[in-house]
C-alpha cells in the first residue's frame, strides 16, 4: 500500500468502525515521508520498535466510533505487513547501511571533563 488512507480503509475492514478511527495512526507511520520520500522513510518506523512507539504514543488500545476497542499494536502490525510482507527489526534495516567515514567522527570537546 502506498497512501494511509488505504490502510485506514483496510483497517476498517478487518475491525469494522470507520477509516477515521485509524487515520491518525496510519499517519503517523508514513510521516516521515516529509523527509525521505521514498520507501527508505520506513527504516524510520516501519519496524518492531515502530510499533513499540507506536502504542507509547496512541495507546495500548483504541477505541472505534462504534465502541469497539482494539490493540494500538494490531494497526501497527497490520500497516507494516501490508507494505513490507512482515515486521522487520531495527537491525534488519540499520545492518544494510553503508558506513561512511564521517558517522564515526569525533571531535574533541574544548572542555575539560574532570576538572579538579
Amino acid at each position: 500500500m502506498s497512501n494511509p488512507y488505504h490502510h485506514a480503509l483496510s483497517s476498517a475492514k478487518k475491525w469494522g468502525g470507520t477509516s477515521e478511527d485509524y487515520q491518525k495512526i496510519h499517519d503517523w507511520f508514513d510521516e516521515s515521508k516529509m523527509m525521505m520520500a521514498d520507501f527508505r522513510h520506513r527504516a524510520l518506523r516501519h519496524h518492531a520498535e515502530g510499533i513499540f512507539m507506536c502504542e507509547r504514543i496512541f495507546g495500548n488500545t483504541i477505541t472505534l466510533s462504534n465502541g469497539k476497542k482494539i490493540p494500538t499494536r494490531w494497526v501497527g502490525e497490520q500497516h507494516i505487513a501490508e507494505d513490507l510482507g512482515f515486521i522487520p527489526s531495527m537491525q534488519d534495516w540499520l545492518k544494510h547501511i553503508m558506513p561512511e567515514p564521517w558517522m564515526g567522527k569525533t571531535k574533541k570537546l574544548d572542555v575539560e571533563l574532570n576538572p579538579v
